[in-house]
């Protein structure tokens, strides 16, 4: 008999135990939530923090160099996605998964415990810089490392409803997140907010990277990635992407486009925005971002097992073609009001849904074994931070400037590139991984 895909191959010994589907899906996934949990309370908090690591004076100066930190850290991403790729293809996904996570868990914690501006001065935001870099490098490698360890467990006509939980995960995480906020606004005041109440997120961050860690202890290794070791390595990676695969890797460009702009607006910077752009009541932006999370993270698994049975295309092009019809009107609506929020968060996130349910399934079905990790890694991560990770930097000043409607003209051209690549993609439902 076979072994199962979600279960140890014959190749890691005798001695290896199975394991159920259940724990491989929640020990490929829990790193990620942990990880989205850090990166997501740095953009939500931005606003109560901000003033502690740089000069009093000026709050929009003190936001901005904040969010310049934010763009900073999302530049280490392409080299933690090509670092940490080479790293997974070569060592192993469980190997890579355990990394990322101590990582990321130690830069929430440096975040936790640095004094204020006020108390050390420029060591503070140099401190927060370190910490960011740090992350940035985690989160590069942390989703090319369980998108391939997710894709790679899964049997091929079920691969779009296991890779769903990549984003399950990065939901729950982001959803804790936000229910963070919307607890400690309840609780504490504006400026208990941001004399202390800043820093619990962080410190539970921290401490959930060692829950997740020993999560994964357990966790066996792909199969695919086993067969692929007993080849060889690939010791040019990169070289063999650009020489063999300049398409794929262009394909991965072109689905991060509008992908980066829909996470970073709707999940992260929508009750930001909404509280400084239309004065909503903090506890008012953080409940409706909340409860869209929840939506967003139910209809993964429904969205990933639907492409299971239609295809994957169809979905990816509903999606594109959501925003680039409806983004602008939409957004230039919000107002102060749960109902509003609310509306304008489902509209975001029930469509991007229908992407990020399949996003690990198609990725990985660009690329074989070799260089899959790195193969997704360092053209998606190289996007995102070049995109997004001066999303909340460029919204935040072209709003200080009265010119915020630019930034909606700039997603639409995204939604066109984005649209273009999916429809110009081939079907890859149910076949082999290479």
């Amino acid at each position: 008999m076979s072994t199962p895909s979600h279960q140890p191959s014959a190749t890691q010994g005798a001695a290896a135990a199975p394991v159920s589907r259940a724990r491989t899906i929640l020990a490929g996934s829990v790193g990620n939530a942990v990880e989205w949990f850090d990166w997501t309370i740095y953009a939500s908090f931005a606003i109560f923090f901000s003033s502690q690591f740089f000069p009093e004076g000026n709050e929009t100066a003190a936001l901005l160099a904040t969010f310049g930190i934010f763009a900073v850290g999302f530049f280490m991403r392409p080299i933690g996605g090509w670092l940490l790729g080479i790293f997974s293809d070569r060592y192993g996904r469980k190997a890579a998964l355990g990394l990322t996570i101590l990582m990321m868990a130690g830069g929430s914690l440096i975040i936790a415990v640095t004094p204020t501006y006020a108390a050390i001065g420029l060591a503070a935001p140099l401190l927060l810089t370190a910490a960011r870099l740090l992350q940035g490098l985690s989160l590069g490698g942390e989703y090319a490392s369980a998108t391939t360890f997710l894709a790679e467990m899964a049997p091929p006509k079920r691969r779009g409803f296991y890779s769903s939980f990549v984003f399950f995960s990065a939901a729950v995480g982001i959803l804790a997140a936000s229910a963070v906020g919307w607890i400690l606004t309840s609780l504490l005041s504006k400026a208990e907010m941001a004399a202390w109440g800043w820093r619990i997120p962080f410190l539970l961050g921290a401490l959930g990277g060692v829950a997740g860690l020993w999560i994964r202890r357990s966790i066996p290794e792909t199969e695919a990635f086993a067969e692929s070791k007993k080849a060889g390595v690939e010791k040019q990676p990169l070289r063999t992407l650009l020489r063999e695969h300049p398409v794929e890797v262009l394909r991965i460009v072109g689905f991060s486009v509008l992908t980066t702009f829909a996470f970073y607006i709707f999940v992260a910077y929508v009750p930001t925005y909404a509280i400084r752009h239309v004065q909503a009541d903090p506890k008012v932006a953080f409940a409706a971002n909340t409860v869209a999370l929840i939506v967003f993270m139910l209809v993964q698994p429904l969205f990933g097992a639907l492409s299971d049975r239609i295809g994957r295309r169809p979905q990816l092009i509903v999606f594109a073609a959501g925003y680039l019809l409806f983004f602008y009107p939409l957004m230039s609506t919000l107002g102060p009001s749960f109902g509003s929020i609310l509306l304008v968060e489902l509209f975001g996130l029930v469509l991007y849904a229908m992407y990020t349910s399949i996003a690990p399934a198609i990725m990985s079905e660009q690329f074989p074994t070799s260089v899959r990790a790195v193969g997704i890694g360092t053209p998606y991560n190289l996007m995102v931070a070049l995109l997004g990770g001066t999303t909340p930097y460029l919204l935040t000043w072209l709003q200080s400037n009265g010119l915020e409607r630019w930034f909606f003209y700039y997603v639409l051209a995204g939604a066109v590139i984005t649209l273009f690549t999916f429809i110009r993609m081939p079907e890859t439902v149910g076949q082999k991984l290479r």
